[in-house]
């Protein structure tokens, strides 16, 4: 009988049900009140008056009045790059930590801020996390197993006065001493920074371990379950670890890597999502059967909402002048806004570039539907991420193809005219490239009334093009963009994509 996970799983739903939450309004000017006066000395809040805002009766509206909408650019250019150096400047003291963006939808990583108040606020969005487990029927085994997550390496790199690296890096190096009797692979093995050795080191280990549950970006985690499988020639994971009940996934949608997953497990496993960015953690999936995620409002995050239509954006995804903000209470369902965060990290006001829909207003749960610049929109076809994606899981279905990755970008032929250039990537299978372009055409035209329009006047044609899929991870790495958190960017610059067009005819 499992003792020790019975008395944890009884602790987990104890505190689970005397957890105590105010109204989501009140929660978040509670929080930006802590915001404002712990940061009220700073540079920036002596610069935006914090003082004057915390003594306003409304103290959110006079932040919005005070306090302009930037970007990554304008808060890095205009403070954050001071913070590299001096203390002091949008938050006390001075970051031990930057975490490296990914870089998907710019040309170099971005640099952003960890504070210890933030790696103690990812800390406890992770303890809700857990609490959040007595909602799931898992054996009290369960809470005596290992957690695998796979991340960033761990081996930070020293920069001017901080360390550097990915998110999930940083965290796993500043993971405290307790978490090792359960974390998985351990701090040697994440330390290794090539990822192939990494995934290598973990296949071999692998039989050492009892895992219970799995946390990662799916891309990755996916051929790190094949690497292993393969490697101790197995029918399936639950062969290796039959307790495995729980994967978290996060970074990238899970959907289009579903099917590869569960083709990997003999039974049922409960998938969670995340929202963890290198600008904080931000809400996750905290009951069975949704992949909706609850907003973490008590954890040093205060959330703004931008609406994510004509009332904050013109038709290239750019902000406007003088856009709606939304506060949380007056979000509305299945409407799409643009995140606006304010942080323990000291970003204010902050336009992360996520866009998100609310599917469940009482229990405050969302999904990340998009990103406001992964639009292609060259000709007016004005195609969201969320399109795309909706596109690409319905060429899989008429083609009986599982579509782990894909890419697109806007290009021009030889006489100027304008085409979509899809690129395909599938574990097995193959796809008849004019045929999917035709299904892919068809489906958008019907889903999106500007790309029709498009199609019929400036943009000339659209064209597919299939590769297993991990001719796609070889072009990340030669990117230097592989493992950890790197995502496949969906939108391509079109500079990028003739690369990989190029690299795919080298591979043949």
């Amino acid at each position: 009988m499992a003792l020790i996970g019975n008395l944890i799983k009884s602790a987990v739903e104890l505190s689970s049900r005397f957890s105590s939450r105010l109204s989501p309004k009140e929660d978040q000017i509670q929080t930006l009140e802590e915001l404002l006066k712990t940061a009220e000395a700073t540079a920036f809040g002596t610069y935006h008056n914090f003082a004057g805002i915390l003594e306003a009766g409304d103290i959110r509206q006079v932040f919005r009045e005070e306090v302009p909408i930037v970007d990554y650019h304008q808060l890095h250019d205009q403070w954050w790059n001071q913070q590299q150096k001096h203390p002091n400047i949008t938050w006390p003291g001075k970051p031990d930590f930057f975490a490296l963006s990914s870089g998907t939808t710019g040309q170099e990583s971005k640099r952003i801020p960890v504070t210890q108040a933030m790696l103690d606020s990812i800390r406890t969005v992770s303890l809700a996390q857990i609490k959040s487990l007595s909602n799931y029927d898992l054996p009290p085994d369960f809470f005596e197993k290992e957690i695998l997550a796979l991340g960033s390496s761990s081996n930070l790199t020293k920069y001017q006065q901080h360390y550097e690296g990915e998110i999930s890096g940083i965290n796993a190096s500043q993971a405290p001493g307790w978490f090792e009797f359960f974390y998985r692979p351990g701090r040697e093995i994440a330390a290794i920074t090539d990822w192939d050795e990494r995934v290598k080191a973990i296949a071999e280990k692998a039989p050492e371990w009892d895992i219970g549950a799995i946390a990662g970006i799916p891309s990755w985690v996916l051929q790190m379950l094949q690497r292993i499988v393969e490697t101790h020639k197995l029918d399936t994971i639950h062969d290796l670890w039959p307790d495995l009940h729980l994967y978290a996934s996060g970074g990238v949608a899970l959907e289009p890597f579903r099917e590869s997953f569960d083709a990997l497990m003999a039974k049922p496993i409960h998938y969670q999502d995340t929202y963890l960015a290198s600008e904080g953690y931000f809400a996750y999936t905290a009951r069975p059967d949704t992949m909706g995620m609850e907003m973490a409002l008590q954890h040093g995050i205060y959330y703004e909402f931008i609406p994510f239509d004509e009332q904050g954006f013109d038709g290239q995804g750019n902000l406007l002048d003088d856009p709606v903000v939304v506060p949380i209470e007056e979000v509305e369902a299945d409407k799409d806004y643009a995140l606006l965060i304010s942080t323990c990290a000291g970003a204010w006001r902050y336009l992360i570039g996520d866009t998100v829909r609310f599917t469940d207003i009482d229990r405050m749960e969302i999904v990340i539907s998009g990103r406001t610049k992964y639009f292609l929109n060259v000709v007016g076809s004005q195609l969201s991420e969320e399109k795309m994606n909706k596109g690409i899981a319905h060429l899989g279905e008429e083609l009986g193809v599982a579509i782990n990755e894909y890419a697109v970008a806007a290009l021009e032929d030889s006489d100027g005219n304008h085409y979509h250039q899809w690129v395909v990537g599938t574990e097995e299978g193959s796809i008849d490239n004019e045929r999917g372009a035709e299904i892919l055409d068809g489906f958008l035209r019907k889903a999106n009334k500007n790309y029709g329009v498009a199609r019929d006047k400036a943009l000339s044609g659209v064209r597919l093009r299939q590769v297993p899929v991990q001719v796609i991870y070889d072009f990340m790495e030669t990117q230097k963009k592989k493992g950890g958190q790197v995502k496949v960017p969906k939108v391509m610059k079109p500079e990028d994509m003739r690369d990989l067009l190029n690299f795919m005819e080298q591979k043949g």
